[in-house]
């Protein structure tokens, strides 16, 4: 007589998860924090983060101190001008791009480090600490609620120790001059937040995103057009792009005209969904959610905080674009870089800009 499989008993309740129960420090006293991911290696590690976490042994801090060079010194600009563009890279609670978002940034020119939100939220990593914040795609606690609403809530009402929730902290990062980026999942969130388009200013929502007019999921590419008059660093120099869209809940609502007329007027509807003549359209599938104003993607007024849609870190290399070969037979030439890249070399190069221009200016006030 054939054994009959042993399947699991369905009304036995699941083992508790592991709780470590808040700080692990190691022999030395330094601070591991769990769930930390190696970019290179891309796999799970308890290495502290370098520079952030790991704290220094006061004869490092000897050390350093010997080795720093004056103020204004030839070789403390050199430091500043080569120094590496710090991306942060959320994940956790479902979102499940920040892989691809970590290779673009690499490709960029960029250091990217992923952590856990929950190192962000526990205080063990400063957002602070990086020139710009990343909201990968992903279906954050299952998209129950609404795609990205519960990750929202969660960045607007959990206070840490000091009082603060991460949305004063996002608040006061945008404010000290430097960049937030969301896709798909991660640009509901910022939407859900009030992040974008944030033309009041106080974080109120004022749009929304919700289920696409099709009815279902969309996995497609699609083309978008960038608005001439849009202010995002993120979009300097490029005129169209193709990339691929990934989501069921993707179409932007707009409620009243005054807030639709507004967001044209200050062209904060960064990008559009266009037809094959490059024409922004309506129709389906060249735009595939209904949104209005045929908008995939928002910047604030500041141009520092920018969402789209579409998977820009999907389209890295021509050859993740299903047409490939084909295109390549036809042009040689044609560069082997996707589209998507293009974005992030964009805000890398503006980082890079603004700390090439500090110490000049610092130079000017001194002299």
């Amino acid at each position: 007589m054939d054994e009959q499989p042993k399947l699991p008993d369905l009304n036995t309740p699941p083992r508790p998860q592991l709780d470590h129960g808040g700080p692990i420090t190691d022999a030395n006293g330094n601070l591991i924090v769990l769930g930390f991911k190696s970019v290179d290696a891309g796999h799970e590690t308890t290495e502290p983060l370098k520079g952030h976490a790991a704290e220094q042994t006061g004869a490092e801090h000897a050390e350093a101190d010997e080795e720093q060079p004056q103020e204004g010194s030839s070789q403390q600009l050199a430091t500043t001008n080569q120094s590496s563009v710090k991306a942060l890279i959320l994940t956790g609670f479902g979102i499940n791009c920040e892989e691809e978002f970590a290779a673009a940034y690499q490709l960029a020119g960029a250091e990217p480090t992923i952590v856990h939100l929950n190192q962000v939220l526990h205080g063990h990593v400063s957002i602070h600490d990086y020139d710009i914040l990343n909201f990968p795609g992903g279906f954050s606690f299952g998209d129950d609620l609404g795609s990205g609403v519960v990750l929202a809530n969660k960045l607007r009402y959990r206070k840490n120790a000091a009082g603060r929730t991460l949305l004063d902290e996002i608040k006061q990062f945008v404010a000290n001059g430097k960049f937030v980026m969301g896709i798909c999942n991660g640009f509901q969130v910022l939407v859900k937040l009030g992040l974008l388009p944030n033309l009041s200013g106080d974080v109120t929502p004022e749009v929304t995103l919700t289920h696409n007019a099709s009815g279902r999921y969309e996995d497609r590419w699609v083309r978008l057009k960038v608005n001439p008059k849009s202010n995002s660093p993120f979009l300097k120099g490029i005129d169209t792009l193709e990339v691929p869209v990934r989501h069921g809940e993707g179409r932007l609502i707009i409620k009243g005209e005054e807030t639709l007329a507004e967001i044209e007027t200050r062209a904060l509807n960064c990008l559009a969904y266009t037809d094959f003549d490059g024409s922004p359209t309506d129709v389906y599938p060249h735009n595939p959610n209904g949104a209005d104003l045929n908008c995939a993607g928002l910047t604030d007024t500041t141009g520092q905080v920018f969402g789209l849609m579409p998977h820009p870190e999907a389209f890295l290399s021509l050859y993740n674009h299903p047409d490939w070969a084909r295109r390549k037979r036809l042009n040689p030439g044609l560069s082997e870089e996707g589209d998507g890249l293009r974005l992030f070399r964009n805000i890398v190069e503006r980082v890079q800009g603004q700390a090439a221009a500090v110490p000049q200016e610092a130079r000017q006030f001194s002299s």
